[in-house]
């Protein structure tokens, strides 16, 4: 039987018919919701009203649910904390929700998420019925701008949620699909492409090596390097691998991958960036599905083997998840359930003959990988979406080079409102995916909302500008229930992959020059080419971010000016509820914490350990076997604990179970506690060792297993020693260039 053919038969299933049935089943529930939950507060509220003749109770409730401004008006009660019975009732409901089931089941999640949509609902009916301040053209405008662009950012969310329902987990069809490339019943050939730009070659050595590593025959591996390096072309002759170049670097990325096409026949089509590094079981778990004639692309996570710029200036490197964790275990398996994934452009494998269909990868934008996926879609093929980690990567090593990569990626993803492969305009998508595509789009107007959320105390203070109408009852009953459930169930909704707190402080960073570059986008959308994100930074000394804090720090200055200004001149008789000063010192503290964020730890990447617990031996010159624990790794060195003193210098390490053993030096050794710790520098190794090495320390199967999160009360309270963790690094070092002068 050839490759080219299925060798296993494939039911045929309505497509996308799930999306409906769980569109009808979340009317029905939200409908429900809104009795249950309508009842039990209108209840609740009733013991505090002067008469409770029960018949005109149950005829009120009955009025008052088909009436909608009864939802958003609130009641006359003795006191106002009566008013917050909805937040208790719903924090209780959700809660209770969450205990009986810790991990998201589809029952739970369609109780959660209709929960959610039904308080939104009403958010939303307070909103445009009475929040709007329309008494002159200037509060008008402001007021009708700030709705409009909660509009936007609203609906993506509520587009959002809806595909959270339609969650795929795909792993037991790939248990099912990878038996036949186990077996060798199934093995097309593939080409694994690695383009490259200005990469250090260690980084690049790590994913050649991990790539020949592979549990797989029938492989060809290329460097596309469009730098056309000496250094790399003799890197991939001594590791044995193919090196490609070309002249010009027209297309950047995308024409880099398409000049290699052009020149390898490979079945199947790989590509990893540069920094990316599979692990062993990659082809075993992915290859299998291309059986399926109908599937053309499987996408994986993108993992990362270090501390995103934020955890790792905050010293929370192994508690908080980088914010990629979010989209690719919240929102990737959402997105694949109406089968509209996003092709990430790297850790992917693709059908060559799907790849020749759409003319190779997209050069319209700088988002090849993005628009790619979404051509493939249109010819009719499945793109779909594995959440297995089986490759890992180097998150940017700055903010600033954080900001370069996710300023791109904006600037890539919002083209498409303005070529032929706009997922909202293209021939031969569903429904389903163009709303799934649509809640990318609409994801980039998030930082918009940010930045004029700085602006509203502005606003308020020095235009006398109110863009809200709202009371502190109305705060009370409606705001607050809606603000409470966001916080209550985001963090168990997406998987525990990232709480509220810190993506508070990373959207606070980035707020202004991303929004800044959406809105030349939208005015000129391919004024600016490719960028490449910088790998390999080092820092031996901590630097501040001046750079991003300019911004920051002239909204913290202004907002300050504002607070003290609201404090001296508000009349609180005729206004007792000052939003803008509320949302202003709220700003304060989030801006306050940003602006610690800047201060950029010391960092290491060529040497950089590993957590990675083993049993090992160490054994003595003398030929002492001491048996420890291995807890750290690197390339050059090791950490180990041990129950007994070490006191040989020449050591050799043996790590048990991988047919490891290197030779290394003992530099450091002391006792914590009950344990000896012991720190080994590696003599130089030969090739052999160094393959052995990086194979153990990045491409074991299961290497990078997903971790949970903080949720958001130890969120807080880690921000709040970090925070002042870092005031006093900052004080130090102002200190110590003080005396320096």
């Amino acid at each position: 039987m050839s490759n080219k053919e299925s060798i296993f038969p494939f039911p045929q299933k309505p497509v996308y018919s799930s999306v409906f049935k769980s569109i009808l089943a979340i009317i029905t529930v939200i409908l429900i919701m809104l009795a249950v939950i309508g009842g039990l507060m209108m209840v609740s509220l009733s013991l505090s009203w002067p008469e409770h003749n029960i018949y005109r109770l149950i005829l009120g409730l009955v009025e008052d649910f088909f009436n909608p401004f009864a939802w958003i008006k609130v009641p006359t009660v003795a006191h106002s904390y009566q008013l917050l019975l909805p937040t208790v009732i719903l924090l209780i409901l959700t809660q209770l929700i969450i205990f009986f089931s810790p991990r998201p089941q589809v029952w739970s999640r369609l109780v959660i998420i209709s929960i959610t949509l039904a308080i939104t609902l009403r958010y939303l009916v307070w909103r445009i019925l009475a929040t709007l301040n329309l008494s002159t053209p200037l509060n008008g405008f402001f007021s009708l701008l700030l709705l409009g662009i909660e509009m936007i950012v609203l609906s993506g969310s509520i587009i959002q949620l809806v595909l959270v329902l339609t969650t795929k987990d795909r792993r037991k069809e790939a248990d099912f699909y990878s038996q036949a490339v186990i077996n060798k019943q199934y093995l097309p050939t593939v080409d694994i492409l690695i383009p490259t730009y200005n990469e250090p070659a260690f980084i690049l050595k790590r994913t050649i090596i991990g790539c020949q590593a592979l549990n797989y025959p029938h492989k060809n591996i290329y460097i596309l390097d469009d730098t056309q390096r000496s250094e790399i072309h003799q890197l991939a002759e001594k590791l044995n691998c193919h090196y490609l170049t070309r002249q010009d670097r027209k297309n950047a990325k995308a024409g880099n991958l398409n000049h290699a096409l052009r020149q390898t026949q490979g079945e199947l089509v790989v590509v990893f960036d540069a920094d990316f590094i599979p692990c062993r079981n990659f082809l075993e778990r992915t290859v299998g599905w291309f059986q399926n004639q109908k599937i053309a692309l499987v996408q994986t996570p993108q993992s990362f083997y270090n501390a995103d710029p934020i955890a790792h200036n905050l010293g929370l490197e192994n508690i908080v998840t980088p914010d990629e964790e979010l989209f690719y275990r919240h929102i990737e398996p959402a997105k694949d359930g109406v089968g509209s994934p996003v092709c990430a452009g790297t850790s992917f494998i693709v059908r060559r003959k799907a790849l020749e269909e759409v003319g190779y990868f997209n050069i319209e934008s700088i988002s090849e990988d993005y628009f790619t996926g979404i051509a493939i879609s249109a010819k009719g093929y499945e793109v779909i979406y594995l959440n297995e980690k089986l490759s890992a990567g180097l998150s940017a090593e700055s903010l600033s080079a954080y900001l370069l990569q996710r300023l791109r990626w904006a600037r890539g993803t919002l083209q498409a409102f303005f070529i032929k492969a706009n997922p909202l305009k293209i021939a031969g998508l569903t429904l389903p995916q163009r709303l799934a595509h649509l809640e990318g789009l609409l994801s980039w107007f998030s930082p918009l909302a940010r930045l004029f959320s700085l602006l509203i105390p502005l606003l308020y203070t020095f235009g006398y500008i109110v863009p809200l109408n709202i009371t502190i009852d109305e705060t009370i009953y409606i705001f607050l229930p809606y603000m409470m459930l966001q916080l209550a169930t985001y963090h168990w909704l997406n998987s525990r992959s990232r709480s509220i707190v810190f993506s508070e402080v990373l959207s606070m960073i980035i707020c202004v020059p991303t929004s800044l570059t959406v809105l030349h986008v939208l005015w000129k959308p391919f004024d600016k080419g490719f960028q490449v994100t910088p790998k390999g930074i080092a820092r031996k000394n901590y630097q501040y971010n001046w750079h991003l804090s300019y911004p920051l720090l002239f909204f913290l200055t202004i907002t300050l000016i504002s607070i003290f200004f609201n404090l001296n001149h508000h009349n609180y008789q005729e206004s007792p509820l000052n939003f803008g000063l509320i949302l202003a010192i709220y700003n304060v503290v989030i801006i306050m914490t940003a602006l610690v964020a800047l201060l950029e730890a010391p960092l290491t990447l060529e040497t950089q350990y590993q957590l990675l617990e083993s049993p090992v031996n160490l054994i003595t010159e003398a030929n002492i076997i001491i048996q420890g624990n291995l807890k750290k790794l690197s390339e050059i060195g090791a950490e180990i604990h041990l129950r007994e003193p070490i006191y040989s210098e020449k050591l050799l390490l043996d790590i048990l179970g991988e047919d490891l053993r290197l030779s290394a030096h003992l530099v450091n050794l002391e006792k914590r506690g009950k344990i000896w710790q012991a720190t080994l520098k590696f003599q130089p190794l030969i090739l052999s060792k160094q393959r052995k090495l990086i194979t153990f320390l990045f491409c074991r199967p299961q290497r990078w297993q997903p971790k949970n999160t903080a949720g958001e009360l130890k969120s807080l309270w880690l921000l709040i020693i970090s925070f002042f963790r870092g005031i006093g690094l900052i004080w130090r070092a102002f200190l110590n260039r003080k005396t320096a002068l």
